[in-house]
């Protein structure tokens, strides 16, 4: 499964620019066969861009509300928001520890802020938190927390996901693993862009929206106010240079395109052809109007659907977090190894001369399997099923051959079994070849991990 993941930042509420730029064609995308989807609601982020409280809260609420209402599946899709996900800011920390401040210096974002105070004569550093600063961070947080193969962004977004990937290279280099996939920018070439009632790129910034939910009254009044030229009735009129068709051809039918294009041909009226485009605007939102208005006015439906969400990608998020901070050294001491001596540098050996070792044995099924004992003869780990006892071995010599790192990388450590977890070993990405018995939790499974592979290096070592 391909990963695609989606952030919505929680400032404002959605028009008909966002509609059709981005939340439908999100959703469309979202029922692909083949691509597993993460929309999250990017309520950190909008702490960097708005102070009021009130008005974030009113905006994840109605943003959520909004993508719930258009077609977004919670059953199909991961739907959360982000400060429910406490590994998110964890990982921002492991992700800031190994930054390059030079790598945030080049930030847009933050060397627009910075040009601007410059060019008023201001401080550089004037009004311009950490937060705005670390921006990318967090982004990369967002995006590698959840091994994301891909990432949709407008064309001003792709240095973030550039950002993202040179840190997460940087971690794998230092802790030795590719513990994270490299994402990659997926920009749409032909992203429907709306004109605004001015002509202009619909944009809170020129005040020229028409807001996604407004009553049938309200929308058409917004329509009638779109900005047309002096052509009167019965005038030919080009439609190619009409912001009024631009949006009518994103609501229309190929075949009612086509009709429209025909009547502006035949000089149809300006106020009649925003009476269609009005009556063409709700009959696409006037179901989706009536989901929206009652989820908003039953907030705990919303609440409950991302409490759900929450969950499930924890449940991708917590081993995850697990496996990172073990990488980079944060473990519980009972995980630690004690420093070597001259007397502790030798393989361990009880006193009756037993070390860890592979045993080999047949069950009724006739085939051959071996068991990873350790010197006290406790059990660790048992094989498949092999056709002869040269198999085994030569099973047992290609896991002893395979180096530690790529052992550790191979391994899936609290895959899911009954009665708990267990620890898998792979001869490969894809051959499974020994397991542990079934384990209470990750961290068990982590400790049972490292007492194998103390295991395999004394036998190593011994055979050395």
């Amino acid at each position: 499964m391909r990963r695609v993941l989606t952030g919505i930042t929680t400032t404002g509420t959605p028009h008909l620019g966002n509609y059709v730029g981005a939340i439908r064609p999100a959703i469309a995308a979202s029922r692909r066969d083949g691509v597993e989807s993460f929309f999250f609601l990017a309520d950190y982020h909008a702490l960097i861009k708005a102070s009021d409280p009130e008005r974030i809260a009113r905006s994840t609420l109605e943003i959520a509300a909004s993508w719930l209402a258009l077609g977004l599946d919670p059953k199909r899709v991961h739907f959360y928001r982000q400060s429910d996900i406490p590994e998110i800011p964890e990982l921002t920390w492991l992700l800031t520890c190994v930054t390059a401040k030079g790598l945030l210096n080049r930030a847009h974002a933050y060397k627009a802020a910075v040009d601007q105070n410059l060019a008023a004569g201001e401080d550089a550093d004037a009004g311009i938190t950490a937060g705005l600063y670390q921006y990318p961070v967090l982004m990369a947080a967002d995006i590698l927390l959840f091994r994301a193969h891909e990432v949709p962004v407008g064309r001003d977004q792709v240095q973030h996901i550039e950002i993202a990937r040179d840190i997460a290279q940087r971690f794998n280099h230092l802790y030795g693993a590719e513990h994270f996939v490299l994402p990659e920018a997926s920009v749409a070439e032909h992203v429907a862009v709306l004109p605004g009632l001015d002509g202009r790129k619909m944009s809170k910034s020129y005040d020229n929206t028409i807001p996604l939910w407004l009553d049938p009254k309200a929308l058409r009044k917004a329509v009638l106010g779109i900005v047309t030229n002096s052509q009167g009735p019965g005038e030919p009129k080009d439609p190619d240079d009409s912001h009024l068709f631009q949006i009518y051809r994103a609501f229309g039918s190929p075949e009612e395109t086509r009709a429209m294009r025909e009547a502006y041909a035949a000089g149809i009226a300006w106020g009649e052809a925003k009476e269609r485009l009005a009556a063409l605007i709700d009959r696409e939102l006037a179901a989706p109007r009536e989901r929206y208005r009652a989820l908003v006015a039953n907030p705990r439906e919303i609440e409950l659907t991302l409490e759900e969400g929450a969950a499930r990608v924890r449940d991708v998020a917590r081993p995850f977090i697990r496996e990172l901070r073990r990488a980079v050294g944060l473990r519980a001491l009972g995980q630690v190894e004690a420093p070597q001596t001259a007397a502790t540098a030798t393989p361990a050996k009880k006193a009756d001369g037993r070390r860890a070792a592979f045993k080999t044995f047949r069950e009724r099924d006739g085939r051959f399997h071996f068991r990873l004992v350790d010197a006290n003869g406790e059990s660790l780990a048992v094989s498949v099923g092999f056709a002869s006892p040269a198999e085994a071995r030569a099973a047992q010599h290609a896991l002893l051959a395979t180096p530690a790192e790529q052992r550790r990388r191979d391994a899936i450590i609290g895959a899911p079994c009954e009665g708990g977890v267990r620890v898998e070993l792979m001869l490969a990405a894809d051959r499974p070849v020994a397991f542990s018995d079934a384990l209470p939790d990750a961290d068990a499974a982590h400790a049972c991990f490292e007492r194998i592979e103390g295991a395999l290096a004394e036998i190593a070592a011994a055979a050395a």
